[in-house]
């Protein structure tokens, strides 16, 4: 498209002198002596009419669309793909069933708004699609049926994901698959219009439809997770991690008390800490990996990191972000070796305040790899720890890292930064790699010790850049929605719990409502209370600019301590590392921003990628798990209502639907306090209930239940429910039967996993 012409023909056709005119009166207004440009005008016009950004009427005349009449966004169908909705800059837009024209889920769309003279009318919120701008999917995986002749497929396709609703044709296939195989697709011809023929090339055969081995590859496939690197990568990276240690342009720390503290199975270790105590608080030491020294910027190995964005940890193994030879070897900080690293020397008041930040290029020697288990004992047990031989030369320094921690700890509390009650499983798996035992996961006072530390020098660092000018990707967690706060607020008061503190919804504070936690956790209903706040609020999120983190009650915050992990805390490496060399100035600081602001853009959405791979690899294998008590009957409580059913969370923290089909009696869906009722009989969240396992789909992911029994609902309203003018009542002319949310789940900013030192979270 040629933008010169573009501007000319809006400028044109905006003015409100302008009368509509045909695309040849419009030419020979605007380009009567510039014949030689017909091609491109007629091709700028062209490609402006199928953007919607002009209108050409029955007549040929051209004109601009009706102002608010289209919306583009992102489609996402259903269920089953029988309708869907647009999210778009404008709020979220309902696609009837019959409008869809062969649209497909996650495609950018240009959508109509219906005529609220359509039988379609509802809401006022319904649209058509009128065109697809990018298509959202170009390979899906799905099960063959069919057969192979002379090399080549022939035969069907049904894609496994629930909202690709079509049998795909294969054309031109020389791999080598068998009915009942999962295979990769990718789409060779996609649809025009509802029910029109799509056809697709199998590139791949992942093995049996139904077997884990197939689904874990094909989930690493969806998200596009690589599972190697490739060899001129790992050479690089090996002639990085084989280069020399020099104290040369650093400062040595190497007499200093430093020593990690992780996980049993943590080999990445890109965090270490030291103290101590002045007359007036501390000196906090936390030493990080200098990954930047080894990740040039520019390198074949930095394009790679930052087209992962981060390590991704599965349940039974590590896709790393940087190969071994640096994640595992050069840049972690082992113990008794010589280790680079971006040290960060915060000075605390005894409140726990920060007072001054030094940061500079270190050499570091680990005094011990300290273990949380083991750590974890030596507090409960003191001397009697068969641990505490092993850690008696740092024990001095690991009481006073305690009474720090227990001041932030403290500090943290008064300033209301939340701290959310979730279960998480720990999936323990036998030496064939099958799910045999799947147990909450335990964090002891060293975990959060870690936590909390990392926490302090996160924020420390943010803060040093945004005092000295200077660019940062920072993490943020922008306030919540009044609106959302405002429904939790009368579901919470609904259950008895005091919600006097954020009654002033449009500015409600991070302290505000911990004392609404605090006030659930007193009642018991702690849990319940956490799960529906955590879904009312904001999720986090990288941006260039300083938005405030509202979980961790704090103007400025980052991610600073885990570049062998994470690209952001690599990138704000770069940034410190460029202010220690005193190399800013007006042209570096330029590029210094537009790579702040780079990453932070790449770094969010890498971080959902595997967010949401891990979560469905853990998905897998917990399927794979129930899948061997088909039949038995187990205690569970209810973790999630919707208006087709309800989730259990058993006690083995496996979670599974009873569909609302199942219950018997016609039940009514109140998406206000969140429960299913049918006369005097109500399921609410956080209820007991007793649960038959009746399937278990490794393919979907999905486990079923039946109800057993159930116990009174404790936590549904014991009056009529307070209900505000905002919310209205489901309804079968509603759209709230069309929910493309099937379940609720974990936002970005919770914590990740422990051993892994919340490495998604905060």
């Amino acid at each position: 498209m040629n933008k010169e012409i573009k501007e000319q023909i809006l400028n044109i056709i905006s003015s409100e002198f302008y009368s509509p005119l045909t695309p040849d009166e419009l030419f020979d207004l605007i380009m009567s002596d510039k014949e030689h440009l017909a091609k491109d005008f007629f091709k700028t016009l062209c490609e402006m009419e199928e953007g919607f950004e002009i209108f050409i009427s029955k007549k040929g005349k051209i004109s601009l669309p009706e102002k608010g009449l289209f919306v583009r966004g992102v489609f996402s169908s259903s269920s089953h793909g029988k309708f869907g909705f647009v999210s778009s800059d404008e709020g979220e837009f309902f696609v009837p069933p019959s409008f869809r024209c062969g649209v497909m889920n996650g495609d950018k769309v240009v959508a109509k708004k219906i005529s609220p003279k359509s039988k379609y009318y509802g809401k006022g919120n319904e649209v058509e699609i009128v065109a697809v701008s990018e298509r959202g999917i170009t390979e899906f995986t799905g099960e063959f049926e069919g057969f192979s002749n002379k090399g080549r497929l022939f035969g069907e396709v049904r894609p496994d994901s629930d909202k690709l609703d079509f049998v795909a044709t294969i054309v031109g296939s020389s791999v080598n698959a068998k009915t009942g195989d999962k295979v990769v697709c990718k789409i060779t011809k996609y649809p025009l219009f509802d029910g029109d023929r799509i056809c697709v090339k199998v590139t791949d055969c992942l093995g049996k439809h139904t077997s884990k081995e197939a689904n874990y590859r094909a989930i690493l496939r969806e998200h596009s997770i690589p599972s190697y690197f490739d060899d001129v990568i790992l050479k690089e990276a090996e002639n990085a991690s084989n280069e020399p240690i020099s104290s040369k342009g650093r400062v040595d720390l190497r007499d200093k008390c430093i020593f990690t503290i992780d996980s049993e199975s943590a080999k990445d270790l890109d965090d270490a800490i030291s103290i101590e105590k002045t007359d007036t608080g501390f000196v906090l030491g936390v030493h990080i990996a200098d990954v930047s020294h080894y990740v040039r910027e520019g390198s074949l190995l930095d394009g790679e990191a930052m087209s992962r964005g981060t390590s991704v940890y599965f349940t039974d193994k590590v896709v790393p972000m940087l190969p071994s030879a640096l994640s595992n070897g050069a840049c972690s900080l082992n113990g008794g070796v010589d280790r680079y690293a971006l040290s960060a020397l915060i000075t605390l008041d005894m409140q726990g305040n920060i007072k001054d930040t030094r940061l500079c290029n270190s050499i570091i020697n680990s005094r011990a790899r300290g273990v949380y288990s083991e750590l974890n004992d030596i507090i409960n047990k003191g001397e009697n720890s068969e641990f505490y031989a092993k850690y008696r030369h740092i024990v001095e320094d690991f009481e006073k890292m305690l009474e720090l921690y227990r001041i932030l700890r403290d500090r943290s509390e008064r300033t209301g930064a939340m701290d959310l009650e979730s279960d998480e499983a720990e999936i323990i798996l036998d030496e064939n790699g099958h799910p045999i035992e799947i147990v909450k996961r335990e964090r002891g006072e060293s975990e959060r010790l870690i936590e909390q530390f990392m926490l302090c020098a996160n924020r420390a660092v943010a803060e040093f850049l945004y005092k000295h000018n200077l660019p940062c990707v920072y993490r943020v967690h922008e306030n919540p929605d009044p609106d959302k706060i405002r429904a939790f607020s009368i579901f919470a008061s609904n259950l008895g719990i005091d919600t006097s503190s954020i009654k002033d919804v449009e500015n409600v504070t991070p302290l505000s409502l911990a004392g609404v936690l605090e006030d659930a956790r007193e009642k018991g209903k702690a849990e319940v209370i956490s799960g529906v706040l955590l879904r009312s609020l904001m999720k986090a999120k990288y941006l260039h600019e300083p938005k405030g983190h509202f979980g961790l009650a704090t103007k400025l915050y980052c991610h600073f301590t885990s570049p062998i992990r994470r690209y952001p805390d690599l990138t704000v490496h770069r940034i410190v590392k460029k202010y220690l060399e005193d190399c800013v100035d007006k042209t570096s600081l330029s590029k210094l921003s537009a790579l702040a602001e780079r990453s932070a853009k790449r770094s969010s959405e890498n971080e959902l990628r595997a967010l949401y791979a891990e979560r469905e690899i853990d998905e897998l294998y917990k399927a794979v798990y129930m899948g061997d008590f088909i039949g038995e009957e187990m205690d569970a409580t209810i973790s999630s209502v919707t208006s087709f059913g309800f989730f259990a969370k058993c006690d083995n923290l496996c979670e599974g639907l009873v569909p609302i089909a199942s219950l018997g009696a016609p039940f009514y869906f109140d998406e206000a306090s969140l429960t299913l009722s049918s006369g005097r009989r109500t399921f609410a969240l956080g209820q007991r209930v007793k649960i038959r396992v009746v399937d278990s789909n490794v393919v979907t992911r999905r486990v079923t239940f039946s109800l057993v029994s159930c116990g009174e609902a404790e936590n549904a309203p014991s009056a009529p429910f307070n209900r505000p003018a905002s919310i209205k009542k489901s309804s079968k002319n509603s759209h709230a039967g069309y929910s493309s949310k099937s379940r609720h789940k974990k936002s970005s900013h919770s914590k990740g996993k422990s051993r892994h030192k919340g490495r998604r979270g905060r």
